[in-house]
């Protein structure tokens, strides 16, 4: 599951809810016995500023995280999906280009990433 890491996202809110739907989502794989990762990223600078270069340093760790071993299904967080910019349309060329066997699926919330995977999973 490629994401935004909710607690290195800027602005004055509580990251904990969104950090415990994702806990719960993530759980569901362990408890399908379904092998699963997360790759959550910051919009705080440190993997690369979407407004400055695109989030090409964010996608350069997402790419790292595709190559480590091959996917069958590769979640995309709402996140990604609603950030401006390029970084969505950077980070799916980096699933079809790391990970072009895997199916691309979307989750409706953090604690719904199993279903969206297993839609997809063989």
């Amino acid at each position: 599951m490629i994401g935004l890491d909710p607690t290195r996202v800027p602005g004055p809110w509580d990251p904990a809810p969104v950090v415990e739907r994702i806990a719960a989502g993530m759980a569901r794989f362990a408890e399908a016995g379904i092998g699963a990762e997360t790759c959550l990223v910051g919009l705080d600078g440190s993997d690369g500023d979407p407004d400055v270069d695109g989030g090409a340093g964010i996608v350069a760790v997402v790419t790292a995280a595709l190559q480590r071993q091959p996917w069958e299904v590769v979640v995309v967080g709402g996140g990604i999906r609603s950030t401006e910019g390029l970084l969505f349309e950077r980070v799916l060329n980096a699933v079809h280009r790391s990970a072009p066997q895997a199916a691309i699926a979307f989750n409706d919330a953090p604690d719904t990433t199993f279903e969206a995977a297993a839609r997809w999973l063989t």
